[in-house]
């Protein structure tokens, strides 16, 4: 019984020394430059040159003037019922 305490004991700590310990990690600092302020205004361009002007082409003639449907029939006695809205529940006491 005295060895086998021991022998556990042993391997105990033999796996607990065995294991790897993490590395620490430092965080890395990225410094961003900052732009400063802007610089003078450059010199203006100079003007482009004007586009060709084309032709305008002919206009077309206009579209024959298309049937004229028959007038709608009146309503007769069509009849809209609107249901009246539900009560609100009364509030619990």
């Amino acid at each position: 019984m005295k060895y086998s305490v021991l022998l556990s004991a042993l391997l105990v700590a033999l796996t607990l020394s065995a294991c790897d310990k993490p590395a620490v990690v430092t965080p890395t600092v990225v410094t961003v430059p900052v732009p400063g302020p802007a610089g003078p205004t450059g010199a203006t361009g100079s003007t482009g040159s004007t586009g060709q002007t084309g032709t305008t082409g002919e206009t077309g003639s206009a579209g024959e003037k298309g049937k004229t449907g028959e007038a709608g029939k009146t309503g007769g006695d069509t009849i809209v019922v609107v249901p009246a809205p539900a009560p609100e529940p009364a509030p619990a006491r």
